[in-house]
């Protein structure tokens, strides 16, 4: 394990017994730790809203003498790169690319880290969690709901047993009546986590669901819950947070599920086919008529 590795898993294990302000510290530490290494004390601690001295605090926290050596953890780390920050930099500016090149170089890498053993290992084992469940209850509030309805309506096509929390006048929570430890929770929430989406995971966990989360930390209070995380970025160039590698787990999850039955899976895809082209669901062409004898006779003259 490399220095900045037992530094990580240093931080994420003591975490949550850190005060709310060294808590905002780590977390931003945890998701930019390129920063540490590569701007001042002063800019890291406005970029995550605390006081230059509480990156002192926390350093001292995880038994450092202070800052500089939680700085040079990250450093060290960058040095040990094959393809490090600068060569990445050189290639984000060349041919003067703006905002959209620098949205989608964000959005390749980030669907790139995806692929990685590690996450696609997570990635699998979700996959046999969800794959063994008797059915599969789909949680995403606010603008999570995009995933989470995602992966129900492709769950809905495939037959499975999927149902989505989603419910008006505050009866979301009313699908968990009938759940129990048969079945599974699947979970997205990133942050600012919703406190709704937390509150049912404990409750389907109270009831003895099995839970996979899919959100964006390792100290996100999902990951306290679930039995499987698949951890996804969500930063951007701009002011709002990203959701594509979010929807580009739940297609994965997706087509993983698939795959495990194949012959079930066409079948299902066969019978929706047929239900939603009863349904003269969508647009297609008129077919062209071919011409007529005589219309032909006339070209030919």
């Amino acid at each position: 394990m490399s220095h900045q590795d037992a530094l990580r898993a240093r931080l994420i294990a003591a975490f949550d017994g850190l005060p709310p302000k060294l808590q905002q510290a780590a977390r931003y530490i945890l998701e930019h730790p390129d920063e540490v290494a590569l701007v001042s004390m002063r800019q890291l601690a406005r970029s995550a809203g605390v006081q230059p001295s509480t990156m002192t605090r926390l350093a001292k926290a995880l038994g450092l003498d202070g800052y500089d050596d939680l700085r040079a953890h990250h450093a060290h780390a960058i040095r040990q790169r094959i393809d490090g920050f600068a060569a990445q930099q050189e290639r984000a500016s060349a041919g003067g690319a703006g905002l959209a090149g620098q949205m989608l170089q964000s959005l390749s890498g980030q669907i790139a880290r995806l692929a990685e053993p590690a996450s696609a290992a997570r990635l699998a084992a979700a996959a046999e969690r969800l794959a063994q469940a008797r059915r599969i209850y789909v949680l995403g509030l606010r603008s999570c709901h995009l995933v989470a309805w995602h992966f129900h309506y492709v769950m809905s096509l495939l037959g499975k047993r999927s149902v989505h929390l989603d419910g008006p006048a505050g009866t979301v929570g009313d699908g968990l009546m009938g759940a129990g430890p048969q079945d599974v929770l699947l979970a997205v929430s990133i942050s600012p986590y919703a406190r709704h989406a937390l509150e049912l995971a404990q409750m389907a966990r109270g009831k003895g669901l099995a839970v996979v989360a899919i959100t964006d930390s390792e100290v996100s209070p999902l990951v306290a819950i679930a039995d499987e995380v698949i951890l996804c970025a969500t930063e951007s160039p701009t002011f709002f947070h990203t959701l594509v590698p979010a929807l580009a787990v739940s297609e994965v999850l997706c087509g993983l599920l698939a795959n495990r039955d194949r012959d079930g899976a066409l079948a299902a895809l066969q019978n929706a086919d047929r239900h939603l082209l009863e349904l003269n669901t969508y647009y297609t062409a008129p077919k062209r008529r071919p011409p007529s004898a005589a219309s032909r006779d006339e070209t030919t003259d």
